[in-house]
């Protein structure tokens, strides 16, 4: 799978920024039907690191309400990457 295809977007909130601070855990939002090898190599060719564990995690379809109608958010898929310790990921410049 292209690596434009298997990881979709980092996620940068609150939580996620905290992870990366104390575990050099950095959190992706990646193709729902990724795995974990692909992961992390495209994580290796993108930013050029050292990855030393994935894990991933399967958000469920929520409903929701727009005005009178009930709608659904789509399913997706977010992976948690483990980078070796000293190595970072810059996602302004790339890596550093």
């Amino acid at each position: 799978m292209n690596i434009s295809k298997l990881l979709l977007q980092p996620i940068i909130t609150e939580a996620s920024t905290l992870n990366t601070e104390k575990h050099n855990q950095y959190t992706f939002k990646v193709n729902p039907r990724s795995s974990k090898d692909g992961i992390a190599k495209a994580i290796k060719e993108m930013y050029k690191v050292e990855v030393l564990k994935v894990t991933t995690l399967s958000v469920k379809a929520r409903s929701r309400r727009f005005g009178k109608k009930v709608g659904s958010l789509s399913s997706w898929k977010k992976a948690f990457v483990t980078l070796k310790a000293g190595q970072k990921i810059d996602f302004e410049k790339g890596t550093k």
